[in-house]
């Protein structure tokens, strides 16, 4: 059953207008129950797309941030897309809401004019990464995502965490998750696989993820080109599925092929289940995996994701290595609290000085 908070006794709003999942809206399906956990008056707005236990509140309930929240002159509206944003400054500027406007920018790429616009008159603005950061022509706080370390979590048991996925407990798995499209380098994960697992026969490759209409095409591509290698039984299409932790927990190595990547939160998934991770140096993998510690990082390159997949499916004691400092590292730097904590430290800046 959906929970929904007063809006007369909500100070922060976070509106989620994206209706299907996205790396956006995995970051507020985390980080909004983590908030409000930690004493901060927070919900999200939506029209569909967020699971149940994501406090939001009501569209027929905006009229009443015309008037101010008991104790508080303002309240924050933290956009994360121009369509959240826009609305924000309509509310704030044209209908005069007392309110303060925050936006998270991931991209790495010179914004379009009208997005600049936006960033321009938002009151704080916070950066994903330094990446990120560097194309904002505006002051802004870079905070880095964090994940649930307390949910993604190495299993009790390996051998079972595979059984029970209907895998043979002396297989070992290389997954490779997220939408299947171009850029998110599903292609280079199949390619490199029909070039590696003939003569691997230990090892099998899963692929998770939804397949959009207009990437169908390119899906039915890969799956005719596993097909033709005789691979089909050795590299697995799984499809979306309702929960992608068990598969973590059954990986050995986990491969990050992107070709491009706003941030990328599936590496450090993989790691806080205690899973090495080959990726490409997009997104803020280089700042996420320690290479040659808890991964490898190489260039954007197709050769050069292949080659580092071959390095660690062939050598089983650096594989293990990497597995042994890859939860470490994520509880040290990349946990959830870390990140609602300096969140929350931007609205208290904003609204004190308001």
């Amino acid at each position: 059953m959906r929970q929904y908070a007063d809006i007369r006794d909500t100070q922060i709003i976070a509106p989620n207008f994206k209706k299907r999942l996205s790396g956006v809206t995995s970051t507020i399906v985390q980080l909004v129950p983590k908030q409000r956990q930690m004493g901060v008056k927070i919900a999200s707005l939506a029209p569909k797309g967020l699971p149940e236990q994501v406090v939001r509140v009501r569209f027929r309930d905006l009229w009443r941030l015309w008037f101010r929240t008991d104790g508080a002159e303002w309240r924050v509206w933290h956009a994360r897309r121009n369509t959240e944003m826009l609305p924000g400054i309509i509310m704030r500027d044209v209908l005069r809401m007392p309110l303060k406007l925050v936006f998270t920018s991931a991209a790495q790429r010179d914004h379009r004019g009208f997005t600049k616009w936006l960033i321009a008159r938002m009151d704080a603005v916070i950066a994903t990464s330094a990446q990120a950061a560097a194309f904002l022509q505006v002051p802004n706080s870079v905070i880095m995502h964090g994940i649930d370390t307390e949910r993604f979590a190495p299993p009790l048991d390996k051998a079972e965490a595979k059984r029970a996925l209907g895998f043979d407990t002396a297989e070992k798995l290389v997954g490779c998750f997220g939408r299947i499209r171009e850029n998110k380098g599903t292609d280079r994960f199949v390619d490199a696989m029909i070039a590696i697992l003939p003569q691997r026969p230990d090892w099998v490759a899963v692929v998770t993820g939804r397949v959009t209409v207009e990437n169908r095409a390119f899906a039915d591509g890969l799956l005719a080109k596993i097909a033709a290698a005789g691979l089909h039984e050795r590299i697995r299409f799984i499809g979306e599925v309702e929960d992608v932790l068990p598969w973590y927990q059954a990986l050995d190595l986990f491969a990050a092929p992107q070709r491009w990547e706003g941030f990328g939160l599936t590496p450090l998934e993989a790691m806080a289940c205690g899973v090495p991770v080959a990726a490409t140096n997009v997104g803020a993998f280089d700042d996420l995996i320690v290479n040659g510690g808890t991964g490898l990082v190489v260039a954007n390159d197709d050769r050069a994701i292949e080659g580092a997949l071959a390095q660690l499916i062939v050598d089983d004691a650096l594989r293990a290595r990497m597995a042994a400092k890859a939860r470490a590292h994520v509880l040290g730097n990349f946990m959830l609290e870390r990140e609602a904590a300096q969140i929350n430290a931007v609205y208290a800046r904003l609204l004190h000085r308001a």
